[in-house]
């Protein structure tokens, strides 16, 4: 008599682990991200100069780094409808702490 048994757990699916992220800017300011088990691979940030010293923060977490890089295309004409002086744009690579 042969039994056959199967390894499989049929409905019981394991827990993706928790990740924290953290991504650091050229500036020293540290963004942590999490916990989280979405695959974030990159961190971007728009600092927009708004005239008269002021400023708006925008950000973002992204997949990839193609996904992160897309974001800069529309900023020039974003930055002209809204009337910025300038903006600046970053893009940082997400690490698992």
């Amino acid at each position: 008599m042969q039994i056959s048994v199967s390894l499989r757990y049929v409905g019981i699916r394991m827990a993706k682990k928790k990740r924290i992220l953290t991504a650091t800017m050229a500036d020293g300011y540290v963004k942590t991200i999490g916990p989280t088990n979405a695959p974030f691979t990159h961190y971007w940030r728009i600092v927009a100069h708004l005239g008269g010293g002021k400023t708006e923060v925008f950000w973002g977490h992204a997949k990839s780094l193609k996904e992160a890089a897309g974001k800069k295309a529309p900023l020039a004409e974003a930055a002209r409808q809204r009337g910025w002086e300038s903006y600046d744009f970053e893009v940082v690579e997400l690490v698992e702490s």
